[in-house]
């Protein structure tokens, strides 16, 4: 039976694991809001009024694209692809080829950061089969002129984090909503992951600080998940509207 990620995969092992994407989720908040294509996130109206939702069916798409079978997975980008179009048709105006290479990638790029931040350093090998994933979706997009080894991933990425992402008006109002969703101390915990996690240009972007609250406490989680107490720190620290759909992003 064919699988569109192999079963023995880096990527299958990292979006796997709830902290690793929940990482991932981070990363994406900030880029979401800071890319120039924003108003088209504003467009349906959907993600101002539930800008977690939004997120987690984003990145809930890439896992499930991840764990399915072949033909199961292209299903499921022809459907976000088909999603994307009707948008397009009711505005009147293509969304720019740029804003769908930027998504694919935030989630080549936060995979491999969430990943090395929470779990090990990634072997060159490895990045290189995250790229080759996710440039799949891409070219089942018909994403043109997607990078093909990692070092070039690397520059094209950097090119794009300096001429797609601006803090506009509808960046500051999209963080206003994270805070209205999630509450001060979460919203607060959101900032520093995103420390953590995010380029230096996106940092700069956002006025964040260059060093986060939470890096000394990685290790005390580490410690904690190699306990099997994890769970407690989640169950603290997580939205409870979303708890289910966090516990069922563990695959074993």
């Amino acid at each position: 039976m064919e699988y569109f990620v192999d079963k023995d995969s880096i990527v299958r092992e990292i979006w796997g694991k709830s902290d690793t994407i929940l990482m991932v989720f981070a990363g994406a908040s900030a880029e979401f809001a800071l890319n120039k294509t924003v108003d088209w996130l504003y467009y349906t109206g959907k993600l101002p009024k539930d800008p977690l939702g939004r997120l987690f069916s984003t990145v809930n798409y890439a896992k499930a694209i991840v764990f399915s079978k072949n033909e199961t997975a292209l299903k499921a980008i022809d459907t976000i692809n088909n999603i994307h179009g009707s948008v397009e048709n009711s505005r009147g105006k293509k969304i720019p080829e740029w804003a769908y290479k930027d998504v694919l990638f935030m989630l080549i790029d936060y995979s491999i950061r969430s990943y090395e931040l929470l779990q090990r350093p990634l072997t060159n090998h490895e990045k290189q089969e995250v790229l080759n994933v996710f440039n799949r979706v891409g070219s089942r997009m018909k994403i043109n002129d997607l990078p093909l080894t990692y070092s070039d991933f690397q520059m094209a990425r950097k090119v794009h984090l300096n001429q797609n992402l601006d803090n506009s008006t509808l960046t500051k109002d999209l963080y206003k909503q994270y805070k209205k969703h999630l509450g001060f101390i979460r919203y607060h915990l959101l900032l520093e992951s995103q420390i953590l996690l995010l380029p230096d240009s996106a940092i700069q972007m956002l006025n964040l600080r260059k060093t986060s609250l939470l890096a000394p406490m990685i290790s005390v989680y580490k410690f904690f998940r190699s306990i099997k107490l994890d769970w407690m720190i989640k169950e603290v620290l997580l939205p409870s509207a979303y708890k289910q759909d966090i516990k069922q992003m563990n695959i074993t």
